[in-house]
């Protein structure tokens, strides 16, 4: 079970690291602004979760794997929370980005736990 968790997680990460080159644009809008240079931390993003993917495939690197996916899973949370701020900041009008926000939040702590269930069984 826990080969077929990590491969799953592998090519979530792959997909999404791939979408950084694919889909920059939107990517970019995620950065919070006040982080700057996100071009070239969209770009570092999308290696870091390629590489990543590459250490849960192989199962003898397979939980350092999972401990980096959850360490950037963490990361990558400042930015949902960011855009939860500021769709609070703009409620009335954005109610649906509210949602939205609130789910993208709540979603990386379910993929932060998969990554240490895979990286606590490998």
């Amino acid at each position: 079970m826990n080969s077929i968790a990590a491969v799953a997680l592998a090519a979530f990460l792959i997909v999404n690291g791939v979408a950084h080159f694919v889909r920059p644009d939107y990517v970019r809008r995620l950065v919070p602004s006040w982080l700057g240079r996100a071009r070239l931390l969209v770009a570092a993003g999308g290696v870091a979760l390629i590489v990543d993917s590459v250490l849960l495939l192989a199962p003898r690197s397979r939980a350092a794997g999972g401990w980096l996916a959850a360490a950037m899973i963490s990361v990558f949370v400042v930015a949902h929370l960011d855009g939860l701020a500021r769709a609070v900041a703009e409620r009335p009008r954005r109610a649906p980005g509210l949602a939205s926000a609130t789910v993208k939040v709540l979603l990386n702590f379910a993929y932060i736990g998969w990554a240490v269930a895979v990286a606590t069984t490998a």
